[in-house]
């Protein structure tokens, strides 16, 4: 049924007319807790310029979530904590497997640009949507997430937006806390943080991260290790350095998705026994930052960082059609120059990033055996489908000035150049003659973009404030697209994927600690990428155009002496301008496979749910110190499961209950009870075009978790 022109946010729910109720009376802001400052407007966000800097400045939506929420919600998954940011969410795919959904549908697209420190995780054309889980979220400092595309001091794949995940302090004095817990289906999970000072001028950091579950489906265990150091150093007045050091190890079982009936009747279900479908990831990073302050009105600093990156792992979406293994791996060797001056009425920032990351990329044909419908066991072929190196080279010179005509108004401007080169070449040597492995021949591949960003912050008041950007964006293709087809000819001649975001907000605080947010936001994204028959060819181009539309609001305000109220709301629309898709169908009439280009140009977009939702209430009762208790509501709209809009997921709510007591000043306990309501959900509800059965992928049952800190 067609849908009416006019976009309005639809609520359906006594919680979401709570929410509505809440923004009427103030509007919104990220949720803060009560350790940053009452005023919203003076939080401090560092994503923007890689430095600290008041939200008051920023033409920009960013929510945060900070050290003492991420210790109350203890999170096992990146989304419990990132969903409460309105407008954002990250599914749970098992272990710590995600898809992201900022602005953009719930799919694996590089989209999203993952920071740590304000440094990218990955090298662009290297996107992997699972990419949080190389981070060590529990043990950050703070996550901040800016909604839509950054700054000019970010390139490719900030187009949904960028996550930011900040590391901690090295302590000022000797500090050791010790973190155990234990929960359902095997969970558990140790947490060692400590640091202390080394001399007068330097102090240090170690967080240590070891958890292990056998996850709620049969064969779904999951482990991980990482590690995290950070060394603080003052050298000489004016001279600051900061090094980081991160290393994770995760080893990831496969999880399938289930048809309706085994949604509906066994959830623990899994069609993936044995290593099928398995993730073997390990990833280090080691950054060191120079900070040199000629005078209070300038800044130099200098960067260099170093990734190590291995993954093998088994595509769990391909043991039905072209079982394999693929073994992925790269080195990266990067500088980040910023030059940050201060004038009377603004400041202006140039900066370049250069990255250099060799790769190889190996993939083996495998031969899957079936225990009736579960797959249950593998052997390799010794057969390569695909073995390739390439080396990519960026280069990425940027401007970022800021300038304040008067004392109501700050006005930006940033521009940003990225240059990418990738050399490829093919290590079999031998000629293709697989349809289904196209192999390109040794080649050079490069491309550019150039990124406008404006931008306007208009003081309303001392305590109100109106923002306005307009900002392009782009997406490189990645490596495994351009080099890595399968049966579709033409990919390495595809260019960069482009966006134009505008988005209008109100921000600011009513009384002493009502702090608001909204935006209204719209996006265009064109030279998408799709995939058409011509002849007896399968080719891939840029063609797609997709546009994004919505509303967020969040609010975070106090009622009474003990309750606080967090409210997240976001309003959806994501349809298709012009999108083509291949579908392969048999013919009854010639008993054979054809094939036919279906456009969607009008559709809503596939896995978009038009509205998301999240509400906290929380208790800190003044007759018991030391108690916070907190009911979380989270709300999922429904979304159509592919592109022909014919089938839809209906959507969830879910309930959450957390509870932590300071028993102490250095004893803490603390327990959540997650879907206390155990609703039947699925994190992902797709369908093939052309195949009407769902898959669903059911999300965590009623599940009890406890855990003590301890602080030395």
């Amino acid at each position: 049924m067609p849908r009416p022109a006019v976009f309005l946010p639809r609520f359906r729910t006594l919680p979401a007319l709570i929410a509505l109720t809440a923004a009427g009376a103030a509007g919104a802001a990220s949720i803060d807790n009560a350790r940053e400052p009452d005023n919203a407007l003076e939080q401090v966000i560092v994503t923007a310029t890689r430095e600290a800097k008041a939200r008051s400045e920023l033409a920009e939506s960013v929510g945060v979530i900070s050290e003492e929420q991420l210790e109350h919600i203890a999170p096992a998954h990146p989304a419990d904590a990132l969903n409460r940011v309105a407008g954002v969410h990250i599914n749970n795919l098992g272990g710590e497997g995600h898809m992201t959904s900022i602005r953009q549908p719930i799919s694996t697209a590089g989209v999203y640009l993952f920071l740590e420190d304000g440094i990218p995780t990955r090298p662009t054309g290297f996107f992997n949507h699972n990419g949080l889980y190389e981070i060590n979220v529990p043990q950050s400092a703070r996550l901040e997430v800016t909604k839509g595309p950054a700054s000019a001091l970010y390139g490719s794949d900030a187009i949904g937006g960028v996550i930011n995940a900040v590391t901690k302090a090295a302590p000022d004095s000797a500090e050791v806390t010790i973190n155990g817990e234990l929960g359902a289906d095997g969970w558990q999970r140790g947490l060692i943080s400590g640091g202390n000072k080394l001399g007068e001028n330097s102090a240090f950091r170690l967080d240590l991260n070891r958890t292990a579950s056998e996850g709620f489906r049969e064969e779904a265990e999951y482990t991980r290790t990482s590690m995290s150091g950070r060394l603080d150093s003052r050298f000489a007045e004016g001279w600051d350095s900061k090094t980081v050091l991160s290393y994770s190890t995760i080893d990831q079982s496969g999880v399938s998705g289930l048809e309706q009936e085994d949604y509906r009747n066994d959830v623990r279900k899994n069609l993936y026994h044995g290593d099928i479908g398995y993730r073997e990831v390990e990833a280090f990073r080691l950054s060191s930052e120079l900070a040199f302050t000629p005078g209070d009105d300038s800044l130099i600093t200098a960067t260099p960082f170093v990734r190590h990156n291995t993954m093998a792992m088994m595509p769990s979406w391909m043991v039905t059609y072209d079982p394999n293994i693929r073994d992925t791996e790269f080195s990266s060797y990067g500088l980040l120059l910023k030059y940050r001056r201060n004038f009377d009425r603004g400041e202006v920032i140039v900066g370049v990033d250069a990255d250099y990351t060799p790769s190889e990329y190996r993939e083996e044909r495998i031969s899957v055996s079936r225990d009736g419908e579960y797959f249950v066991d593998y052997a390799r072929t010794g057969e390569l489908t695909y073995h390739f190196e390439a080396e990519q080279t960026s280069v990425s010179p940027y401007l970022h000035a800021e300038f304040a005509p008067s004392a109501n108004w700050l006005l930006s401007a940033g521009l940003r150049y990225d240059v990418f080169a990738v050399d490829y070449e093919d290590q079999l040597g031998t000629p293709n003659t697989d349809p289904a492995h196209f192999r390109p021949a040794s080649q050079s591949r490069d491309y550019d973009n150039l990124s406008p960003k404006l931008g306007a912050v208009y003081k309303l008041s001392d305590n109100h404030q109106l923002y306005a950007s307009y900002r392009h964006a782009f997406r490189a293709p990645t490596v495994g697209t351009l080099f890595r087809p399968g049966s579709s000819a033409g990919t390495t001649e595809l260019d960069p994927v482009t966006s134009v975001s505008q988005e209008v907000g109100l921000r600011g605080i009513v009384g002493e600690r009502v702090n608001y947010e909204v935006a209204v936001y719209e996006m265009t994204t064109e030279n998408d990428i799709v995939s058409y028959i011509e002849g007896d060819d399968r080719k891939t181009t840029n063609a797609g155009e997709t546009n994004h539309k919505g509303v967020e609001v969040s609010v975070q305000a106090p009622v009474g002496q003990e309750w606080e109220l967090g409210v997240s709301y976001a309003a959806i629309r994501q349809q298709y301008e012009d999108f083509s898709y291949v579908l392969g169908r048999f013919d009854r009439s010639c008993f054979c496979m054809v094939s036919e280009n279906l456009n969607f140009a009008g559709n809503d977009i596939s896995r978009a749910p038009e509205s998301l939702a999240n509400v906290t209430l929380a208790y800190t009762p003044q007759w018991l110190a030391g108690l916070r208790m907190e009911l979380e509501w989270s709300h999922m709209g429904d979304y159509y499961t592919d592109e022909t809009n014919t089938r839809k997921y209906a959507g969830h709510e879910l309930f959450n209950l957390r509870a932590t007591h300071d028993v102490g000043e250095d004893l803490s306990v603390y327990a959540r009870l997650s879907n206390i309501t155990d609703e039947r959900y699925s994190t992902y509800t797709s369908n093939q075009v052309g195949d009407a059965d769902l898959s669903y992928r059911p999300g965590l049952p009623r599940s009890l978790f406890a855990g003590v800190r301890y602080r030395f």
